[in-house]
């Protein structure tokens, strides 16, 4: 694994203390449930602060579940191939959603069905899709933290989740984060894959994002 894709422990603490019902920043969430074949059976798309807190402590688990789990064990890092910067590539619809906070239904939907294509499930799942701008804290020379932020990584998380019943989720099968967050800037060209079991990894995942 080359240093490029190895992941600070730090990097990713830093945008999981935020996802807590006091300090989260998440703006939207969106999500399709599917079938165990991979169709559809239903999409939403909200404002993250119109969710019940309930909801919002449910949704934050799964959320934080991508980037808190252990470090280049159970999430690693990509980089995508110099094909991806080409119109049609899946990093491109991914900036797409990215930048438009998941206000575009025609680019999620999109998303789901391509995830549906080629995801194995023996049952049926959910796609969880967060959209979160992160307040990077400005600091002094000396790493002191001063008040006011200097910049804003902007991102996406996608969890992958079974569903149990009544189209409740389980815990993230697999799912990554988008762009990767590095030395306190965004990563462009890398992302951060989960997969719940790396014994038995997902490894379609990996294909669905073209790396």
């Amino acid at each position: 694994m080359g240093k490029e894709n190895i992941i600070d422990r730090e990097d990713m603490l830093a945008l999981t203390r935020r996802m807590t019902l006091a300090r989260t920043s998440m703006t939207r969430i969106a999500g399709s449930y599917m079938d165990a074949e991979g169709y559809i059976d239903g999409t939403f798309n909200t404002n993250f602060l119109k969710l019940s807190p309930v909801e919002k402590g449910k949704k934050l688990t799964i959320a934080k579940e991508i980037p808190f789990s252990s470090t280049n064990e159970k999430l690693k890092r990509y980089k995508f191939p110099e094909a991806s910067t080409k119109q049609g590539s899946m990093r491109q619809l991914l900036l797409g959603i990215k930048s438009c906070g998941l206000k575009n239904d025609a680019l999620l939907e999109t998303f789901y069905e391509l995830i549906g294509e080629s995801y194995h499930s023996d049952h049926d799942y959910a796609v969880f899709i967060f959209h979160d701008r992160y307040d990077i804290p400005a600091k002094a020379a000396d790493h002191e933290r001063l008040g006011e932020s200097e910049d804003i990584f902007e991102y996406i998380i996608c969890a992958i989740c079974p569903l149990i019943e009544d189209y409740e989720p389980g815990k993230p099968e697999c799912g990554f984060l988008f762009p990767a967050y590095s030395d306190r800037c965004a990563v462009l060209n890398h992302i951060d894959v989960f997969q719940s079991d790396p014994g038995h990894p997902h490894s379609e995942i990996l294909e669905i994002l073209g790396l």
